[in-house]
């Protein structure tokens, strides 16, 4: 007993770690399951939440149930990965609405390196896989500069929100938070958790979560095996478009693309009406190589867990 309460308490930490790195656009949730020795685990869980599951469920069989979904990890690895996006939502919204240009700064060095990584792993280039790369970058691109700013609040956009980034969960170099802001999604969702915790949150804010985990259960269930088809039969090109999206969609978190933003934190930090804007360029290039350093460590402790 005590070694079961060890082993899912330990998984519980594992979650906290992912919720930390899904909180933060660039880090994978997916990377960090696989350097902790959870990714197949975790893929294998999810996988088996089929017809069969719900035949064992409908027929009372509830024990069997929880032992063929692998039930105690999976709400383990979810209780942590829980406690740490609620913990950590707060910060991330402070830092977006004081400090823009040092947090898209160190977003985008998490990008860029995570994009690297993903093309370091790609041998033996061929005429095909540049063409490949090049169409992600091109959708990347007219996703992010054709999408509004502003898009939808209502909650069927919040579903369909939460459906697209879970799946970036089981995808190592891709992050669900990185999907939510391509979406125009990432601030709205930690404002309205950050309502919820400090318990002005009202009927509408608990709907707009519940909401997306509902959008995040279908997805995961519906694409999941989906996405493991297109990686098993198309992995190089799969990672090759991905990585090419992760490119284009740079311009999205470039420090100073919304000016707007830069100034409004710029009055709000000192109280004076803006006259020069901060570009902070000093603070925005060490926070970008952080980010870059961050990616980079976190991906060389899981080819080292891959080696072994």
């Amino acid at each position: 007993m005590k070694t079961s309460l060890k082993k899912y308490l330990l998984v519980g930490l594992k979650g906290i770690g992912m919720g930390a790195a899904d909180v933060i656009p660039g880090v994978s949730g997916g990377t960090i399951a696989f350097m902790t020795g959870i990714y197949e685990e975790l893929v294998g869980s999810i996988n088996n939440i089929n017809g069969t599951a719900v035949k064992l469920l409908f027929k009372g069989r509830f024990r069997d149930f929880w032992k063929h979904i692998n039930g105690t990890f999976l709400v383990s690895l979810i209780a942590g990965i829980l406690i740490s996006i609620m913990s950590l939502a707060k910060l991330m919204s402070y830092l977006l609405t004081y400090e823009p240009i040092p947090t898209w700064a160190f977003f985008f060095g998490l990008i860029v390196a995570s994009s690297v990584f993903i093309l370091r792993d790609i041998k033996g280039w061929k005429f095909r896989d540049v063409v490949m790369l090049v169409l992600g970058i091109i959708l990347g691109v007219v996703v992010c500069t054709l999408s509004p700013t502003e898009t939808p609040d209502a909650l069927w956009f919040i579903f369909l929100s939460g459906a697209i980034a879970i799946c970036a969960m089981i995808l190592p170099g891709i992050s669900g938070s990185f999907i939510l802001l391509i979406l125009g999604k990432y601030k709205f969702m930690l404002d309205t958790l950050n309502r919820i915790l400090s318990g002005d949150g009202v009927l509408l804010d608990y709907a707009v979560v519940v909401i997306f985990i509902l959008g995040a259960l279908v997805g995961i269930l519906a694409f999941s095996k989906f996405l493991h088809w297109l990686l098993a039969r198309y992995h190089r090109s799969t990672l090759l478009v991905l990585a090419g999206f992760i490119i284009g969609s740079l311009v999205k978190v470039w420090p100073w693309s919304d000016m707007a933003v830069v100034r409004e934190a710029q009055l709000l930090r000192t109280g004076v009406p803006v006259i020069e804007v901060d570009l902070q360029i000093p603070a925005a290039v060490i926070f970008c190589v952080v980010g870059a350093a961050l990616v980079t460590v976190l991906e060389i402790a899981a080819h080292r867990k891959e080696q072994k």
